[in-house]
């Protein structure tokens, strides 16, 4: 999804579509699934364009209320998106001690229900606009941030490190020297944490094997290194006419399985795993269709889909943002109900 302001998600006139939770009864759990499923709770990334910004007025973190609302329908995982510029203000300086226990309380209560919390640096591999591997963001710089983080949450099992949301604007090699020293600087610091990889190029899925952003992801990815061998490649669709995620309409009911395949075969092939970390769809009949195969082709495929995480929820949302699955007034989205029916509540 590209960049988020708050001012594009917080205006607008509200249209609302609801679904009652009594409407709906979902098949609750499937027989095959995934072992992560969940959802992007985003509004710490709000207000991108006021870095470090004021808490509580650019952005703000999930309520407990909202964290207790997807675990009650089945979700063990969040992707939580968060702003590097906010976690160090400065590059190779400390981590801010605010900003640590804002999202330290998000883990906490998470943890408690059960969830695990992907910490997402939502930078688009880029640190105050300029990209990383450049003289002013060294490759250093991106591992120094993810040791630090490694050793504040190295004994914390419930904690996923997301390395980068969709980077893009470099080359892929550049990409995956970010990538190797990063991870290093984790298991360095002693972190034996999931870690999720994207690629470059957005890491769309249905590009992974293309070259219009350098050398394809397909081949350069191969060359991850992580002693702790515990990692998957965080890949990114959506569904609508050009694949940016921007509008209500789904190409078809099959477009998402069709996109994903080359991928997933592509990872069987080379033993690699697979984690869905943004999609998202519009309420309309053919989207509804569109997730629910999309969601039942990741769960008869889990030698390689490790999980995924809906785009997305939270308090800041507009309300008649179409792929919001935020509940209105208690009640259910559209998407919930099939959300639901591939949930993974692992407390069941």
């Amino acid at each position: 999804m590209r960049q988020i302001s708050k001012f594009a998600v917080v205006l607008g006139i509200t249209t609302i579509i609801v679904v009652r939770s009594g409407d709906v009864r979902p098949s609750h759990a499937a027989e095959t699934s995934v072992t992560f499923t969940g959802v992007n709770i985003a509004d710490a990334a709000f207000g991108a364009e006021f870095t470090p910004g004021t808490f509580g007025r650019d952005y703000t973190y999930p309520q407990p209320s909202t964290l207790k609302y997807f675990a009650d329908k089945g979700m063990n995982i969040i992707r939580l998106p968060v702003l590097w510029e906010r976690l160090q203000h400065q590059l190779q300086g400390d981590l801010d001690s605010e900003e640590m226990r804002r999202i330290d309380t998000v883990i906490n209560y998470a943890g408690s229900l059960g969830i695990r919390v992907i910490i997402d640096v939502h930078n688009y591999a880029k640190y105050s606009g300029t990209v990383i591997g450049t003289p002013l963001v060294p490759l250093d710089a991106f591992g120094d941030l993810w040791r630090r983080l490694a050793t504040r949450y190295r004994d914390n099992e419930l904690v996923v490190f997301g390395l980068m949301n969709e980077p893009n604007g470099l080359r892929t090699e550049t990409w995956l020297d970010a990538v190797n020293l990063a991870i290093a600087e984790i298991r360095r610091a002693g972190a034996k944490n999931l870690v999720l990889v994207p690629g470059n190029g957005w890491s769309a899925a249905r590009s992974w094997m293309k070259g219009h952003y350098g050398t394809p992801n397909g081949e350069v990815m191969l060359k991850v290194v992580d002693q702790a061998d515990n990692y998957a490649f965080d890949v990114h669709q959506y569904f609508d006419w050009d694949y940016t995620g921007t509008h209500a309409d789904c190409q078809s009911t099959d477009i998402g399985t069709r996109t994903l395949t080359p991928f997933t075969q592509w990872a069987r092939e080379h033993h690699k795993r697979g984690f869905l970390g943004e999609f998202g769809v519009g309420p309309g009949q053919t989207c509804l269709e569109a997730l629910d195969r999309v969601l039942r082709y990741e769960a008869a495929n889990n030698d390689v889909w490790l999980g995924w995480t809906y785009w997305a929820a939270g308090e800041w949302w507009r309300k008649d943002y179409f792929t919001n699955i935020q509940p209105v007034d208690g009640h259910d989205r559209p998407q919930m109900a099939v959300l639901q029916k591939y949930s993974r509540d692992d407390r069941r």
